[in-house]
């Protein structure tokens, strides 16, 4: 798995670990604090919450057109600092009035312009280091890795962002709506660590920074040049891949928005037992411990890394059977649900890049392309689950009537779909980034990643059609919607998968 890697894979990785650590922090609670500081309706602050999103992840294609004429380094640094001004003017509590509101419209303004010129120009640094013909074949499994870094970052967010809330509230005696404040300063001080790692192992990647024009205009290197109709063929290839995934980031990041209310209405407020365990974030990390320590024990080749391997497990086993006596009722909070998918994010890359490269091996391993078609059908079974789960569920508004009557369901109906969600996503996001960079035409890569988050921005504002629906559907239905629009993607994408394939 991290075999014939370069070192700047990792320090990018880390880098990226740190600021996804502030974003999802500040995600984990957002559209909570829109409706509990503003006063907000589910609808709009689904609007607000998914224009955010949608702003996060289309500013990459503007970042990207600036890096390919001045480098991608030089926005990446740019990035951060916005992003730190964003996050700090969050992180300024200042109550509930109009005030308050356009100042966080300022912030989400200002941390979504940061993050269009950090994030897409930092993952076209991770794929130039695989235009080296020594690295070239780890590219898929390079992504895999980034991508498990990223969801590290993420898998702590959630518990962070409800420590610091509860922490503030019990030292500070400040109010729950103040709470949300704290939250928000955490994500100034992860990036204050990401800029750390970035610029503290600089000299792994350096080479990466520049972009294929910067590098003409300073007479470096000759510029890669492709006739222009195989430019055209590639070009047209990437608007097909991000026409069809913006389905896929609708129904996936509703992970924010009505899945969490679903989490904060319908599930139930509190567990014992494995199912309490299942809530720690100390645990579900024994338990990524274990994964990879099996891992370990059946592929290295020397019998004392095996043996360390072996006793990693007993140790994670022992401590998870002393930790289960000593575990009682756990209050579940809504925002707690979503450190399941970036946690088996890192739980089970290794076991896809042990999948794929066990089909590779083989000559059988599926195109970019095929796997992203797969992932949407997964995603589609994921909000099978939802929809089977919330039969004879009171609709969202009846459920808000009955003060506290209604009927609450098991938390595992949502700790599934975010299992079975993440098998998509592990199909379907880092091949997507893999692809992109491995296709784009060298003189323009950053346009095309931001091609690929413009995509995904399109998706994120389509999520906020799960706040309009919101309201007196019944929950099946609504869950319905993404089924059908996740397998009708994935069609789409089976019907041009010749098309695709031949300029992978």
């Amino acid at each position: 798995m991290f075999e014939n890697q370069p070192k700047g894979l990792y320090a990018l990785a880390l880098a990226n670990t740190g600021e996804r650590f502030g974003y999802y922090t500040m995600i984990a609670v957002f559209a909570l604090f829109l409706r509990a500081n503003f006063g907000l309706s589910a609808a709009k602050a689904g609007f607000i919450y998914s224009g955010f999103l949608m702003c996060v992840y289309f500013m990459p294609i503007i970042g990207g057109l600036l890096a390919d004429l001045w480098g991608y380094g030089k926005m990446v640094t740019t990035g951060i600092i916005v992003m730190f001004l964003g996050y700090v003017a969050l992180a300024v509590p200042l109550g509930g009035g109009d005030v308050a509101y356009w100042a966080m419209i300022g912030a989400l303004l200002l941390v979504s312009m940061g993050t269009g010129l950090f994030k897409g120009n930092l993952q076209v640094m991770v794929g130039n280091l695989y235009d080296d013909p020594q690295y070239a074949g780890s590219r898929d499994a390079a992504f895999s890795i980034f991508y498990m870094a990223i969801n590290i970052g993420a898998m702590f967010a959630p518990a962070m962002a409800v420590w610091a809330m509860d922490y503030a509230q019990a030292h500070y005696g400040v109010s729950v709506n103040e709470s949300y404040h704290y939250a928000f300063a955490v994500a100034c001080l992860s990036l204050v660590l990401s800029m750390a790692i970035y610029y503290g192992f600089r000299n792994t990647f350096r080479h990466t920074e520049k972009s294929a024009l910067s590098k003409k205009k300073e007479a470096v290197e000759p510029i890669e040049e492709l006739p222009a109709g195989k430019t055209k063929q590639r070009v047209v290839a990437l608007i097909l891949v991000f026409a069809v995934v913006i389905f896929f980031w609708m129904a996936f990041n509703q992970s924010g928005l009505t899945l969490t209310f679903f989490a904060d209405e319908f599930s139930a407020k509190s567990a014992t037992g494995l199912q309490a365990m299942a809530f720690d974030i100390w645990n579900l990390l024994l338990c990524v411990a274990i994964v990879y320590a099996l891992f370990a024990a059946f592929q290295s080749k020397k019998s004392q890394n095996r043996m360390i391997a072996w006793g990693v497990i007993a140790a994670s086993v022992a401590v998870l059977v002393w930790r289960y006596f000593l575990t009682g009722e756990v209050k579940l909070d809504a925002p707690i649900y979503q450190q399941f998918n970036p946690c088996f994010v890192v739980a089970l890359t290794p076991v896809s890049i042990a999948i794929f490269g066990w089909l590779a091996s083989r000559g059988k391993e599926p195109s970019a392309p095929r796997k992203i078609a797969y992932g949407m059908l997964v995603a589609a079974a994921a909000y099978g689950i939802m929809a089977i789960g919330s039969v004879g569920l009171l609709t969202p508004n009846e459920q808000a009537a009955a003060q506290g009557a209604g009927a609450l369901v098991s938390p595992n109906w949502l700790i599934s779909t975010y299992l079975v969600l993440t098998f998509g996503e592990l199909l379907l996001s880092p091949m997507g980034l893999s692809f992109v960079t491995k296709v784009a035409p060298p003189k323009l890569k950053g346009l095309m990643m931001g091609g690929w988050f413009a995509a995904t921005a399109l998706g994120n504002f389509l999520v906020s059609v799960g706040g309009y629906l919101w309201n007196d559907l019944p929950l099946w239905q609504v869950w319905s919607v993404f089924v059908i629009l996740c397998i009708v993607s994935a069609l789409i994408m089976f019907a041009m998968m010749r098309r695709l394939e031949k300029v992978c």
